[in-house]
């Protein structure tokens, strides 16, 4: 078999690519990551998804992402889903948000209840935003319940994006909130409230909604919805 010039260059470009994805530089990183996506192909699967996992800066791991959007779902799907099983907090979180781009809700059993409730605040936040994209029809008021649980969790970016999550859902979500509101926890009474206020208008933003939300339980408020 002949080995030409051409088919020389092509495996010293690739390898030249796989080289740029673990440069120490970003840009060179970001430039290989970009090449990938705009010609995909088989072998750069795994590398994109392992360099998720330790990749540092967030416009790369961006560009990873959709690097692997360009990657048929047949070679994607199976290498994220072991990943969400990752013991590595930023592979689960990015192999999350990648499944998440692509929306191919055959990824939906790998959404577990303990990724939901992961410890690390960007795994879980992860988890919230690719459950609401691929829950199956049906499936909403379970995926309501299941949140709600992590009501009063975390700071403030943490509760905007519960939030969101929720109301992501719709309307299914009241009557976990009102009984979230009534609770004992008065961190989650006051993230339920701010929640119901925000699926009420969306277009108040959060701080709005939970300064409101926080006068209510100060002042011994029922927590009832359409307060």
């Amino acid at each position: 078999m002949t080995i030409t010039r051409q088919d020389t260059d092509a495996v010293r470009a690739l390898q030249g690519l796989l080289q740029g994805l673990a440069d120490e530089r970003s840009s060179v990183r970001l430039r290989a990551t970009l090449a990938v996506g705009t010609t995909p192909g088989p072998r750069f699967v795994d590398r994109l998804v392992e360099r998720c996992a330790v990749e540092p800066e967030f416009f790369v791991r961006d560009m990873l992402t959709w690097a692997l959007t360009r990657h048929p779902v047949s070679m994607t799907l199976p290498r994220l889903l072991r990943e969400v099983r990752s013991e590595g907090a930023q592979a689960r979180s990015q192999a999350l948000h990648t499944l998440s781009k692509i929306g191919d809700r055959r990824a939906w059993p790998a959404i577990t209840p303990a990724l939901l409730s992961d410890a690390d605040d960007e795994v879980a936040r992860s988890a919230w935003r690719t459950a609401v994209v691929l829950v199956p029809e049906g499936e909403e008021g379970a995926l309501a319940t299941a949140l709600a649980t992590q009501l009063g969790r975390g700071g403030r970016e943490t509760q905007v994006s519960l939030s969101r999550a929720l109301v992501g859902l719709g309307e299914v979500i009241a009557p976990v909130l009102l009984a979230a509101a009534k609770g004992p926890d008065p961190r989650v009474r006051t993230h339920a409230l701010a929640t119901q206020r925000l699926l009420r208008d969306p277009d108040t933003g959060f701080e709005a909604a939970i300064e409101e939300a926080k006068r209510v339980v100060a002042l011994g408020g029922p927590g009832q919805e359409g307060r």
